[in-house]
């Protein structure tokens, strides 16, 4: 019996799930190779392989002739009698030889068909395994290291990939942890093989932790619209409910937040915001931003300038601005977020300018038009009865003369009069 053979059998099919018979005609193909390299071409090589037993055959064939003139492809009769008694002129006969005077080139030939064909047995077994399982949660143990923090992770019959890139640096691990990772591509490497990636890292990964933890997704009834994500940081998830009795939200952050408490714990307690998803980016922005209140928007075709409190511009930015990064990859739009004291000081300066002007239309009979007529009566009533008279009248005097008068109201509708609908950053 020969062992080895019976250890590598039992060692890829346990270990690896390459059937026992592709393994048994890898060797075959190899030993055939290595005997014709070896044997200079000397006929047809058999190669006989006991997958009980483990013992290996080699056969070369050789045509039975009366005088030989090939010596690698024929034998004579007599020598063939002395094998075989019955030998007859013309048939073939099969010569046992032992492997083991193979030359070093042909030995080394076989071993490099065989683990070509190995690693073509793995790869087929990677892709009948994890081919359709894409984008799912998978957990395994890690078990080495590789080129820096990129870990090689035991999935049971083959290892996985997790490069470095593919996870947050904030989290930390050691060889023997278990991990849980998203399954993101199985691809052939360049000798011959495959190699299941994981990640961490992306996006879809959070969402994939939500599937197993809210039954409502599976099912349907919510579902998750748009994921953002700085890996380790913050996620942003956008929900929506396809039945007007079921909170989108409440649903994902489960009772008492149980449900989301599992999922931040498995990212390493990384910031998750759900958010009620809308197809309106403005309000989908809105939304994202509760329970802050917005006390400006504009949106052109370039982007969205946001005017908020000065209390909350810190908030709405973020640590190193990720905060509005996330913002903007939401609605998938640029971003301005600007502090109202700011935004006050600019109107300020540029309603000014406007009313040092040249124009004559500043002097003419105030009139603004969407503006309440209340408003204009006391404008005019305190002496401020021309545009040019207002613009070059300072905020607190304004608003002191006219109790209940919205100095940025005021002058949005100048503005727009003037016609631009915001005043020049």
């Amino acid at each position: 019996m020969n062992k080895d053979l019976i250890a590598i059998f039992e060692y890829l099919e346990r270990e690896k799930g390459i059937k026992r018979e592709l393994v048994v005609q890898a060797i075959k193909e190899a030993v055939i190779a290595a005997a014709e390299k070896s044997l200079h071409n000397s006929g047809n090589v058999n190669v006989y392989i006991d997958e009980k037993t483990g013992d290996l055959d080699v056969f070369v064939e050789k045509t039975i002739v009366s005088q030989v003139n090939d010596p690698n492809t024929e034998i004579s009769l007599n020598d063939a009698k002395e094998l075989a008694a019955e030998s007859q002129l013309g048939q073939r006969i099969e010569l046992s030889v032992n492997p083991s005077f193979f030359g070093r080139i042909a030995a080394k030939t076989a071993r490099q068909l065989i683990t070509q064909r190995i690693k073509g047995a793995e790869r087929d077994v990677i892709y009948e395994e994890f081919r359709h399982r894409l984008h799912e949660i998978v957990s395994g143990k890690i078990k080495r290291f590789a080129r820096g923090r990129t870990m090689i992770v035991d999935l049971g019959k083959v290892e996985a990939i997790l490069f470095d890139r593919n996870y947050p640096i904030t989290e930390k691990y050691q060889v023997g942890d278990r991990v849980q990772a998203l399954l993101w591509e199985v691809r052939d490497t360049d000798i011959g093989g495959a190699e299941v990636i994981l990640t961490r890292s992306h996006p879809e990964f959070v969402a994939a932790l939500f599937q197993q933890e809210v039954p409502e997704l599976e099912d349907g009834l919510v579902t998750i619209e748009k994921t953002v994500r700085e890996a380790g940081y913050r996620t942003k998830i956008a929900v929506a409910s396809h039945d007007p009795k079921v909170d989108p939200v409440g649903t994902c952050v489960g009772v008492r937040g149980t449900r989301i408490k599992n999922i931040i714990r498995e990212i390493h307690n990384e910031k998750i915001d759900v958010i009620p998803y809308s197809e309106d980016p403005i309000q989908l922005l809105h939304n994202a931003l509760e329970p802050i209140e917005v006390k400006r928007l504009k949106s052109t075709d370039e982007g969205i300038t946001l005017i908020i409190n000065d209390e909350d511009y810190p908030t709405v930015i973020g640590k190193k601005g990720q905060n509005a990064r996330l913002l903007s990859r939401l609605i998938e739009k640029e971003i301005t977020i600007q502090k109202i004291s700011d935004y006050q000081k600019l109107v300020t300066v540029q309603m000014a300018e406007l009313g040092d002007s040249n124009d004559p239309d500043l002097d003419a009979p105030l009139h603004l038009e969407g503006m309440s007529s209340l408003i204009v009566e006391s404008l005019k009533s305190a002496g401020y009865d021309t545009l040019r008279k207002i613009l070059q009248a300072k905020p607190i005097d304004l608003m002191a003369a006219v109790p209940g008068l919205n100095y940025l109201d005021l002058s949005d509708k100048i503005f727009e009069q003037r016609g631009t609908s915001w005043p020049k950053t």
